[in-house]
């Protein structure tokens, strides 16, 4: 390998690092920007122990009315698809780069081909979900992780056990990689 090939590699990793912080700096702006509290509450019993599980439900800290299912959907859905569109960009614009070297267009041909495919998962897994009778959900894969967020006031065994089995045949997350999460 020449000095230039390695030279623009580690321009791509910095490019894609600086751009992942961004995106991170952003997020947390809107977050903050919301004007909400999200601290934890505190625990005062003093037999709770660092590192002891808790169950959180979409309930405000202070006792209030729960999370509104539809801002939650609308805003995550609308996140999911700006993060998408920023990252096809950027492979995008990578990959029209004329100094970008044959092998490093190889390996943005396949990100672009997993983001492709975890699009196309993730609608088809929401459209088997939403054919049990959920109302609505968002599926967010990773590699080897798959999160499930649906409209549900308290999720049953049964429940839970058929959205399990929708992401391990259409999948192959391991069984304990699979986060559901209620949203009422």
């Amino acid at each position: 390998m020449t000095k230039s090939m390695i030279f623009g590699k580690k321009q791509i990793i910095l490019c894609c690092l600086v751009m992942a912080l961004g995106i991170a700096v952003y997020m947390n702006w809107r977050i903050v920007d919301e004007g909400e509290d999200y601290t934890a509450a505190s625990v005062t019993e003093s037999t709770k122990k660092y590192g002891d599980s808790q169950y959180v439900d979409s309930q405000n800290i202070d006792g209030g009315d729960s999370i509104d299912g539809d801002i939650y959907f609308s805003e995550a859905k609308l996140t999911r698809q700006k993060t998408r569109d920023e990252a096809v960009e950027t492979l995008q614009v990578m990959m029209q780069d004329v100094s970008v070297d044959s092998e490093v267009r190889a390996d943005l041909a396949v990100q672009a081909a997993a983001i492709a495919t975890a699009i196309e998962a993730e609608g088809r897994i929401e459209n088997l979900i939403k054919a049990k009778g959920f109302s609505e959900c968002m599926v967010y894969l990773d590699e080897d992780r798959a999160s499930v967020v649906v409209r549900a006031d308290n999720l049953l065994d049964n429940e839970v056990a058929q959205i399990k089995d929708i992401i391990l045949k259409e999948t192959e997350v391991p069984v304990e990689n699979i986060s559901i999460v209620d949203v009422a």
